[in-house]
C-alpha cells in the first residue's frame, strides 16, 4: 500500500509542480485563505486514484466538500492537495502534497511530495520514516534554550530560541523536526487535519512527540475535521515546550 501511495502522491507533485509558474484562476475561499484551480486538479486526481486503491476509505480534502459518511468509516484519505498555497502561487519552493490513510482515528500511511525541494517523503506506522530513501532520526536535543524552530521571526517572549528558515507549509516545517533540521514547530489556533496528518506520522516514526497545542493527543477523521494546534518536538523539550505555551494556548482554545 505505501509504495503505491507514494507512487500516487508523487504524481499528484509532478502535476502541481508542472503547473507552477504557469497562467492559472487563483482567488480566496475566505479572506486570507487562497486557492487556485491547480488545487482543484491535484484534489480531482489524488481522489480518482486514491479512491481505486481504498474504495471503501472515506474522503476528507481541503478542497472537497466533506463527506459526512466518513466519520462512520474506519479508514479514510486526509488529503492537502497542496498544502503551503502561499508559497506556490508565488513562486516559491514551500510546498507539497501532503497524503495520510488514517485507520481507527490514526494515520496508518503519510507521505509529502515537494517536488521543486527535491524531497519525497514517507512513513508507515511502526516501520520508521524516510526522506528520498534516507531514514529519519529526530535531533536529541534536550536544552529547550536555543531549540530551532522555522519561523520568519520569533516574538520577544520566545528569543532564547533560534530562528531556520520556515516553509509556507505547516507539513513541511513538521517534517523538519523528523529530519534533525529543527527542534520544534508549534501552532496555537484550531486548523485542519489535512495540514498535519501525513507530517504528523512521519515526525512520530522518526521519533518526535506529537500532541495538539496543549499536549493533548491527536486523533484524525473526527467529525469536525479539525484539531485545536499541533506541537512537535524532540521527545527531550517536548514537556518544556508545552509548559512554555500553554497559557498562550488556553488565551485562544
Amino acid at each position: 500500500m505505501l509504495e503505491e501511495v507514494s507512487r500516487i502522491t508523487r504524481e499528484a507533485g509532478r502535476i502541481a509542480a508542472s503547473r507552477c509558474g504557469s497562467a492559472f484562476k487563483q482567488w480566496e475561499k475566505v479572506p486570507g485563505h487562497p486557492v487556485c484551480d491547480v488545487d482543484l486538479e491535484v484534489d480531482a486526481y489524488l481522489r480518482e486514484h486514491l479512491g481505486a486503491l481504498d474504495p471503501d476509505a472515506g474522503w476528507l480534502s481541503e478542497e472537497t466538500l466533506d463527506a459526512t459518511d466518513r466519520f462512520e468509516r474506519r479508514r479514510a484519505w486526509v488529503v492537502d492537495p497542496i498544502d503551503g498555497t502561499r508559497d506556490y502561487l508565488r513562486g516559491r519552493t514551500g510546498w507539497c502534497v501532503s497524503v495520510a490513510l488514517i485507520e481507527d482515528r490514526t494515520p496508518l500511511i503519510g507521505v509529502l511530495d515537494a517536488p521543486q525541494r527535491g524531497e519525497h517523503w514517507t512513513a508507515e506506522r511502526g516501520k520508521g520514516a524516510w526522506r528520498n530513501g534516507e531514514r529519519l532520526q529526530v535531533s536529541s536535543r534536550t536544552e529547550f534554550i536555543g531549540a530551532r524552530v522555522p519561523a520568519d521571526q520569533l516574538p520577544q517572549i520566545d528569543s532564547d530560541l533560534v530562528a531556520v528558515a520556515k516553509p509556507n507549509s505547516i507539513a513541511l516545517r513538521i517534517a523538519m523536526v523528523a529530519a534533525g533540521e529543527a527542534d520544534l514547530v508549534a501552532t496555537l489556533r484550531w486548523g485542519f487535519e489535512w495540514d498535519i496528518a501525513a507530517a504528523a506520522l512521519i515526525a512520530e516514526e522518526a521519533g518526535a512527540t506529537v500532541t495538539g497545542a496543549l499536549g493533548q493527543p491527536l486523533t484524525f477523521n473526527t467529525i469536525t475535521g479539525e484539531a485545536f494546534g499541533v506541537l512537535v518536538a524532540t521527545p527531550g523539550i517536548h514537556a518544556a515546550a508545552a509548559e512554555r505555551l500553554r497559557k498562550r494556548a488556553l488565551a485562544v482554545v
